[in-house]
């Protein structure tokens, strides 16, 4: 098979070099990180240099990053309604979220669904501001506490929410604030104590990590959520089960290999992304370039060719060897359109056709080269196609 092209870093990344090393050298060594002996103490001393550099990345202490398997369980241990500050008790008793967040985060977790409430995002795809202030002020009004979780960037558009803004206004109103930052750790700089949010969720197989690793960031480390399951003591009382060590480490050499290239990386591949958007833009105006005009995550492309399914698209391009995916990989085999393009108001003919290219620090020109002449290939039949439906 020739050489293909993977535009698909949002689904997850290729493990970067680093990772891969460390992910070998830590499956080599033996040693459960709650033992005393020397093993248990070196497998806990990886642990450690792995939790620093999580924290590192998004510039919080690393007492506060506690370790999951994955993005997923990172939110999942987040939206609780009950949580530990030092001694106090803190109970959430509404969860706000907008409508174009993670499955997950939708379905509220640990939240009854009578206690989730869905607020609208403009046709950018950004939160209703204002309906979140209204949101708010009714709960605070009627004496109840609201947990606020909001992601930082669109896992299919791209589109970086207003979440420092949200943590002001929610705070004012005695609120907790969480951001799933899974698509946006490693790829905009991060400072979660500047967002002012209270908890952060990360994944390492998006930043170039082993899939099997996680971590939720509490920006207080004392702050405590209730944990998921009852067990042993590790990750300090808040995630019980054996740490999953070469998954950690390998997290936290690509959490420092992301910082180390962070603001190159960001510059480089928002470059390729552009030429690319330009390029198809121009030699194929009947596609349709979504949230192009709002502030977005560097690598993520939106695209749709009206007429044409999503499945349709991602196996024509597939076949001519380029890798990208029909919104969230999460979602694959669904049959009706994006969620987050339905809570936009794109139209449903645009929305079932729109797939998402997402470049990576294993991206260069030669993968844009690839793709155009991919698309140079299986845009005109397509068309064709799209003109007789």
């Amino acid at each position: 098979m020739s050489e293909r092209t993977y535009l698909d870093h949002n689904a997850t990344a290729p493990v970067r070099p680093e990772a891969s090393h460390a992910l070998l050298e830590a499956l080599g060594a033996a040693g459960n990180g709650s033992s005393i002996h020397g093993e248990g103490r070196s497998a806990r001393a990886r642990i450690e240099a792995a939790r620093t550099e999580v924290g590192a990345l998004v510039g919080v202490d690393p007492r506060g990053v506690i370790f999951t398997s994955c993005g997923t369980e990172a939110d999942a241990l987040a939206l609780t309604p009950d949580y530990q500050r030092g001694s106090e008790q803190i109970r959430c008793d509404v969860l706000l979220t907008s409508a174009v967040e993670h499955a997950g985060v939708l379905r509220g977790h640990r939240f009854p669904a009578d206690r989730v409430e869905i607020l609208p995002v403009d046709p950018r795809g950004r939160l209703d501001v204002d309906a979140l202030h209204e949101a708010l002020a009714r709960h605070a009004g009627e004496g109840r506490r609201a947990l606020v979780s909001l992601m930082l960037a669109n896992n299919e558009t791209g589109v970086i929410q207003p979440v420092a803004d949200v943590a002001r206004r929610a705070h004012l109103h005695g609120a907790m604030v969480h951001t799933d930052a899974v698509q946006a750790a490693g790829r905009i700089a991060i400072d979660a104590k500047a967002l002012g949010v209270d908890l952060l969720s990360m994944s390492a197989h998006k930043i170039g990590g082993a899939p099997g690793a996680g971590a939720l960031v509490a920006v207080e480390p004392d702050l405590r959520p209730a944990p998921i399951f009852a067990g042993g003591a590790q990750e300090r009382g808040r995630r019980a089960g054996s740490e999953n060590v070469p998954a950690i480490v390998a997290f936290g050499a690509a959490a420092a290999a992301a910082r180390r290239d962070l603001a190159v990386d960001v510059e480089r591949i928002a470059v390729l992304r552009d030429r690319l958007e330009t390029a198809l833009r121009c030699e194929f105006p009947e596609l349709v370039l979504l949230v192009g005009d709002v502030d977005r995550l560097p690598n993520t492309s939106c695209l749709a060719l009206p007429g044409v399914t999503a499945e349709t698209f991602v196996i024509a391009l597939d076949l001519a060897g380029v890798a990208v995916s029909a919104g969230a990989a999460c979602s694959s085999g669904k049959v009706g359109p994006s969620h987050v393009l339905a809570a936009m108001g794109v139209p449903e003919r645009i929305a079932r056709s729109a797939i998402r290219l997402s470049f990576g620090w294993s991206s260069g020109e030669e993968d844009v080269d690839r793709a155009l002449g991919a698309f140079r290939r299986v845009l005109p039949g397509l068309m064709r196609r799209a003109r007789a439906a």
